[in-house]
This record gives structure tokens, sequence and C-alpha cells, in this order.
């Protein structure tokens, strides 16, 4: 038994679940008059988040960081360590944090109109780069993604929405997701057995309860556990019960682990088709046929390829458990079909996937390749 019930058994109050789109407040260390929050709408209406970092100078290039499905601009500002955010300023960028509408600041995941990844890669990303130019002019462009933002950031470059990046990093996944057989398994049959008594997954059973209908979700993601706690065991052990891993366990300091349920928020089940089409085809592909609205989006982003105008670092820790060797399968992939390109692939060892970004030691082992593919380009 890994967590009790304290006290007599009573029934949980009813579940609170965010209906407002304001954004959840940011937690840093940073001086509050540097942070500008950007009211910002996509084009379909849809409340996003768009933050920047007042560097203090005109002249410096702006990066632009795109967090993973459930995570958000959190996962860069880091209070507890040494965060990317800090070690960008310090090297002479300005950085940019888009909120899509993925992110766990904002509801969407759990209440409001559901989406794909077609509105992800055709409003959310581009409107966030045009955004971006109209504030620094001529100044270069880079982005930071990571996850689900670096798979969407993939199809809105092969469809030419966000072109005359001055350089693009990628980690984790980008045009060929490969995911484990089980893992892949498990997607596919929790979509199927439980879309019709769940929309999502929570990580956090203070909010749902502990006699809830999704206990057997967290009972399950406790099996074989080295940790005690139920959102770490979700995430860690199961990756909302798909039975991957997120992150090197070790590698997160103490403050961190205990924030998990803040850094990551529920993953909804209605994404999984698209997920499931995509991870099939082993790579980025449009959900919507017959809508003409997302007709600009390429069918298959790697038969696209080519019209990435950018070079592209991607970058994956030798122990991702979630994603496996995807990058180095798209270096190689794209090396045969499209040499021309410009793209490089570089491995951590030993750190997973989150990890790279939320380690105690992702400055000194992740940050470094990050800054030099950026210098050599800037």
């Amino acid at each position: 038994m890994i967590f009790k019930a304290a006290g007599p058994r009573t029934r949980p109050a009813l579940r609170k679940v965010r209906t407002t789109t304001a954004l959840r407040p940011l937690r840093h260390r940073l001086d509050p008059t540097r942070v500008e929050e950007i009211p910002f709408r996509a084009g379909d209406g849809v409340r996003l988040g768009l933050t920047r970092v007042d560097s203090g100078e005109a002249d410096r290039p702006a990066v632009l960081l795109l967090h993973g499905h459930t995570a958000s601009a959190d996962m860069f500002l880091l209070p507890e360590t040494r965060n990317l955010v800090d070690v960008l300023l310090d090297d002479g960028y300005e950085p940019w944090l888009l909120d899509w509408r993925g992110s766990c600041r904002l509801p969407y995941n759990e209440t409001g109109q559901k989406y794909t990844y077609d509105d992800v890669a055709l409003y959310d990303i581009p409107e966030a780069v045009a955004h971006i130019r109209a504030r620094i002019g001529d100044r270069p462009l880079f982005v930071v993604a990571h996850c689900i933002g670096s798979l969407t950031l993939s199809l809105s470059m092969t469809a030419g929405l966000v072109p005359g990046l001055a350089g693009v990093v990628s980690q984790g996944v980008f045009l060929t997701p490969k995911l484990a057989g089980r893992t892949s398994l498990r997607m596919t049959l929790a979509g199927e057995l439980l879309k019709s008594r769940i929309d999502h997954i929570p990580v956090d059973i203070r909010k749902v309860g502990l006699w809830s209908k999704y206990t057997p979700l967290f009972a399950l993601a406790s099996r074989k556990a080295s940790c005690p706690d139920p959102t770490c065991q979700i995430l860690h052990n199961s990756a909302w019960g798909t039975g991957a891993s997120l992150f090197v366990h070790e590698h997160l300091t103490e403050t961190t682990h205990d924030r998990l349920a803040e850094l990551l928020g529920p993953a909804p089940l209605w994404i999984l088709p698209h997920l499931r089409r995509i991870e099939l085809a082993r790579t980025v592909v449009r959900w919507h046929d017959t809508d003409l609205r997302y007709r600009t989006l390429p069918q298959n982003a790697l038969d696209a390829a080519a019209r990435i105008d950018t070079p592209v670092l991607l970058l994956s820790g030798s122990e991702n458990g979630l994603w496996q060797d995807s990058q180095k399968l798209c270096h190689d992939v794209l090396a045969h079909r499209q040499p021309q390109l410009d793209v490089t692939y570089t491995e951590i060892p030993g750190y997973g996937h989150l990890d790279t970004f939320l380690g105690r030691g992702a400055a000194l082992d992740v940050f470094g390749h990050i800054l030099d593919f950026l210098g050599r380009r800037r």
C-alpha cells in the first residue's frame, strides 16, 4: 500500500475544474518588472499565454521556448535550479515563452473546446512567431522546443508557416515519433477502454480524491514503483498509464519533485486518436483531411521536410523512456532522404526525457549544447 486515507472514510468533495481561461501565474525568481505577460489569442479565438523576459538590451537575438503537452512555460523557469531562461539571459539572448493550448496553465486539457495538434501547428506557433517578429524587427529568432511542442513545430515548419528562423533546437522528438511497443499498445487500449468513462488522466490524486474513478489508474501506476508519491508514480513510473517513464528520478531536486503536479497537468484522452495516427505513421501527419482550414498543413510532414529552411539540432537523453531513439532515427532518415538539410544529433548520456530541462544538472550537462548551437548561428 503506497498511500493511506487519513481518518474515517468520507465522500470526497466535488472536484474543482477550471473553466476560466485566465493563466495561472508563472513561478520564477526574476525581477517582476522584467517579465512581460502579453495578451494573446490565436486566430481561432483561443486564449494563449505569451511571455517576454526583458534582457535589458535592445539588440539581442530572441529565443522562443515551446513546452511539451500538459507542461507549461514554468518548465523553463524553475526557481529552484539554474534554468534555461537564466542561461539564455546570461549568454546574451532575449527569451520568449509560449503557453500553447496544451499548457497546464490553461484549462483546455480538462474543459473547453477540444483540439488536435493541427490547431497548434496552424494557429498557436505561427501566430506567436509572427507576434515576436513584429516586436523584434530583423533580429534573429531561434526556437527551442520540447516534446509535442517540437513535434507540432515540425508540422508548422514543413508547412512553410514559420520561415526564416535562425535555428531550431528540438528535444525528444521531431519528425519521426517512435514509442515502445507496450507504450503504443497501452495508449491504444486506454483510448478505447476509458473514453466512455473519462476524458483525461489526472496527475494529482489530491484534486480528484482517493475514492474516485481514477483510483485504479493510480494503483496501476504504483506497481513496482520505488517512489511513494502517487504523482511521481503516474509520471515517472507510468507516463499517464502508458508504461513509459518521463524522467530519470535521481536527476530531480526534492523541490522539483514536490512540484510535479504543478509542472505537469492532466493528459486529455481525446487527443489520443491523432497521436496514435502519428505514431503508427512514424511521422507527423495531419489529422484533418476534409476541413479546408487545415489544407496548408502537409498530410505527411516527413514528405515535406525539404521545406525546412533552418539548421536543426536534435537533442535526446540516452535514457529517453518515452520517445526512445526517435531523434537518432530522425537524423538518419533525414540524412538519407534530405541530405542538403543542416541537421545534427546530440545524445545526452544518462538523461531521460523531461530531466533534460528539469534536472538539477541540466545547466551543466544539457544547456551547453543548446548555447553552442545558438552561438554558431546568431
